[in-house]
């Protein structure tokens, strides 16, 4: 992620400038070349898939069945909108210390773009063998999208630097470009028949449904690449319009989100490790901007400049440096503590208290407890004894107002509120999935541990009286008004459709919060795909002598025999001063939560357990995890479900490991 801090210099060495976008646009001129034979055969094996649906965190609120879901904010949850707008306002700071915000120049946004997406133009050649992997992973949508950036920072430079223009042909003929993907076909009706063969188990599923009158679930597809299924939808005329049913349902109570469960498990943030999510950042961000190209949305950045950073310890302290801090008291935090405190509290003392987060909190006794914080929390002598729910709520607020930089970034609080112009749901969670994917780790924790909290917030509206719609309404303009970045959400006049369009996105975070924090399908693929194609790196080369190598490569790799019923794998299992092997009977139906089931019982029963005995005599087990390290990925804990035969035709070259599991990873 870019410093926004920083200027980026735009003046650059017309040589190098002129050979690098020759040789990005050079690769990208047939986009059809991003799919070969073998990597077509590769996906296919990949996305083998047990249609079977399964549900994530869309059930109903489970301790209040009984009450009606309201169709649309009350009169007092758009009152308690315009409210904390109010309060925000008052709240902010003078104007001579505020940020001054601005809208990057004309090729800014393309140039931080391109550096983002790892596709910046001023490299080596090293770097851009590396550039030519990543992008022979792109789809075809995918990769017009690069284009698009690319002929535009090209456009702009040209009438910076009046440079007249020439062909990339009379400039230079990239070696690399013309080597960089083996001859292709089109993955086009690949891409079809995937969405098909998901599409027809949806129809069967839900068609029960239809004739019993229910509310139609949504099906999330994540094999197919989001903006690819836009495309398609897109050709077949299928994308909603703003005055289509479709639309208006979303007014109403939201439905159940259903995802064809993949035989590979379910892959969370917290499942990779940080170089794969370096990489599945890059993917994210070149696939939300060829989707927000197909939906028609211009989202562009804001650049922010320096202000003075308060001399507050707590509030107003920018949120990495605080996580940074903290963790030199508690290692293992990844939250402030300071707002780990404060939702603990609000957890026992507020979830039952009425109107939580709405009702504010005494001004006098706020500030009090602001000195009294910011003296003596980290020395552990402050007391939350007197502390009232409200007062804490206040708190809480105010605390993610006063961070230096949104929550959700200067970068993507343009993208987050963009979402609301979306009509159709499913296209707004596919943003949103990407956009969560994109934040940093410090604000993408923070963001799921508030979350957390306001779903439980939700789950207890019989007593606290804070519905969805109310908790949403009171929450949106605190993440989405920030006096670093102007929003078109801080509108004069109490206007009710821009209160709903706020509180929307906010609601759609709440509710769908465990889909909004997975990893889609095809990005886990690219993201093989790349580590597989860097192990080739040196066919990126030299052209004449590539498909001898790929040829050797292909010969030498070992092979798992797909006709072999059975087979044998050896686990290895890492615990601490513990570690030892086991041999695991593999079957077409064996699930890891299988072998970690012949773990437990073959570590209670021998003699390894030894060194987990404790000093009474009883045996500690460790929250272990089975980990794929190595072969097309850096390392991967497996979901339970996830079925291990499949597991081993796509990544044979992996091997698998027993150990504790990461308290934070991938970030």
């Amino acid at each position: 992620m870019y410093c926004m801090d920083m200027k980026p210099r735009l003046v650059r060495s017309k040589p190098v400038l002129r050979r690098n976008l020759c040789r990005a646009r050079r690769f990208l001129h047939h986009p059809h070349e991003e799919h070969s034979t073998t990597q077509t055969q590769t996906r296919t094996r990949m996305i083998t898939r047990d249609c079977s649906l399964t549900a994530m965190n869309v059930e109903s609120w489970a301790d209040s069945p009984d009450l009606p879901t309201p169709q649309q904010p009350d009169r007092l949850c758009l009152e308690s909108f315009w409210s904390e707008v109010e309060t925000i306002r008052s709240d902010s700071e003078p104007d001579s210390s505020r940020r001054d915000s601005r809208q990057s120049e004309d090729g800014e946004q393309e140039e931080l773009w391109l550096q983002d997406a790892g596709l910046s133009l001023v490299t080596g050649e090293e770097e851009d063998v590396d550039k030519a992997v990543l992008l022979s992973t792109l789809t075809k949508t995918q990769a017009a999208a690069v284009q698009r950036r690319i002929d535009s920072y090209t456009c702009s430079l040209r009438k910076r630097n009046k440079t007249p223009a020439r062909h990339v042909r009379d400039v230079f003929a990239s070696p690399i470009a013309q080597s960089a993907v083996p001859e292709t076909h089109n993955s086009e009706p690949d891409t079809h028949r995937n969405m098909e063969s998901v599409t027809k188990t949806q129809r069967s599923a839900v068609s029960g449904q239809e004739t019993q009158g229910l509310q139609m679930d949504e099906i999330f597809i994540t094999d197919v690449a989001y903006c690819e299924q836009a495309a398609i939808l897109l050709k077949q005329a299928k994308l909603p319009q703003n005055n289509s049913s479709q639309c208006r349902r979303d007014d109403g109570a939201l439905p159940r989100v259903i995802c064809p469960q993949c035989r590979l498990g379910v892959t969370r943030v917290l499942d990779l490790s940080q170089q794969d999510m370096k990489k599945v950042r890059q993917l994210a961000l070149i696939d939300m901007t060829a989707l927000c190209d197909l939906l028609g949305l211009e989202v562009k950045r804001h650049k922010t400049s320096k202000r003075k950073i308060p001399e507050s310890c707590l509030f107003g302290v920018p949120l990495a440096s605080l996580v940074e801090s903290d963790q030199k008291i508690k290692p293992s935090t990844q939250i402030p503590l300071l707002l780990q405190t404060l939702l603990s509290f609000l957890e026992k003392k507020g979830l039952d208290s009425e109107g939580i987060l709405r009702v504010p909190g005494s001004q006098p006794r706020i500030k009090v407890l602001l000195q009294k914080l910011e003296n003596s929390f980290y020395s552990g002598s402050f007391s939350w004894d007197e502390v009232s729910p409200n007062d804490a709520a206040a708190l809480l607020k105010k605390f993610i107002r006063e961070l230096p930089a949104p929550l959700l970034t200067a970068e993507h609080l343009n993208s987050f509120s963009a979402v609301r112009d979306i009509a159709d749901l499913k296209q707004k969670l596919h943003v949103l999935n990407l956009l969560v994917l994109l934040l940093p780790e410090p604000n993408r924790n923070t963001l799921k541990a508030l979350l957390e909290f306001l779903s439980k917030v939700v789950l207890c509206e019989r007593r606290n009286r804070m519905n969805l719609w109310a908790v949403s309404t009171i929450m949106a303009p605190n993440l989405f008004l920030h006096k670093a970045v102007p929003s078109k959400l801080a509108v004069d006049g109490p206007e009710k459709g821009q209160a709903e369009r706020a509180a929307d996105i906010m609601r759609l975070l709440i509710r769908y919060q465990d889909l909004l924090w997975t990893v889609p399908n095809f990005l886990l693929s690219q993201v093989r795909k790349l580590n597989e194609n860097s192990s080739r790196r040196y066919q990126f080369y030299d052209k004449r002598i590539k498909h001898l190598l790929r040829k050797i490569h292909t010969d030498s790799r070992d092979k798992p025999d797909k006709n072999s019923g059975e087979q044998c794998r050896t686990v290895k299992i890492q615990l601490g001063d513990v570690s030892f092997s086991m041999e695991f009977r593999l079957t077409i139906n064996s699930r890891a939560s299988d072998l970690m089931s012949q773990f437990y019982k073959e570590l209670h029963t021998s003699d390894n357990s030894r060194g987990l005995l404790k000093r009474n005599g009883s045996t500690s087990y460790p929250d272990c995890a089975l980990y794929e390290v190595g072969g097309n990925i850096g390392e991967h804990c497996l979901d339970p479900e996830t079925h291990l035969f499949d597991l081993y035709n796509n990544n044979p070259g992996g091997e698998w490991i027993i150990k504790r599991r990461s308290s934070s990873r991938g970030q």
